[in-house]
């Protein structure tokens, strides 16, 4: 009886259309719940290092003193951590899939364009100035 189940699994099987798409020759259904790949804002990112620290594959590399934001696209698991934990929300998952590589191209790294803005001056010490005068 087994050898007649299985027959029918494997003839439904071959016959039937199959259960996967055939990527890259049939594009993948995108979601809004879909995850492509991490793109980075290097505008407004503040070299805060979150995204480095929570990534679980070590994928992101913050350096602080070069101001450059790395990332290694073969180790990253599209896990969303990293876009989860930013503070200032410069992380985002993009829903276009990056095509299939053979061979590895090397690190992507991105300058950090952000300036601290001043901090305005204290009340008091404004009044100091004005007494001062």
């Amino acid at each position: 009886m087994a050898f007649f189940e299985m027959a029918k699994t494997a003839i439904r099987s071959f016959v039937g259309k199959p259960a996967t798409r055939r990527y890259p020759f049939v594009p993948g259904k995108v979601t809004p719940l879909s995850r492509g790949h991490v793109t980075i804002d290097v505008a407004s990112c503040i070299s805060c290092g979150m995204c480095m620290k929570k990534c679980p594959s070590e994928a992101i590399c913050v350096n602080k003193d070069e101001k450059t934001w790395t990332i290694d696209r073969l180790r990253c698991i599209v896990c969303n951590s990293c876009v989860e934990v930013c503070p200032v929300h410069c992380l985002t998952m993009d829903t276009v899939y990056s095509p299939a590589v053979t061979t590895h191209s090397g690190l992507e790294v991105f300058h950090i364009t952000y300036v601290k803005p001043e901090k305005p001056p204290k009340a008091d010490s404004v009044d100091e100035n004005k007494e001062q005068a």
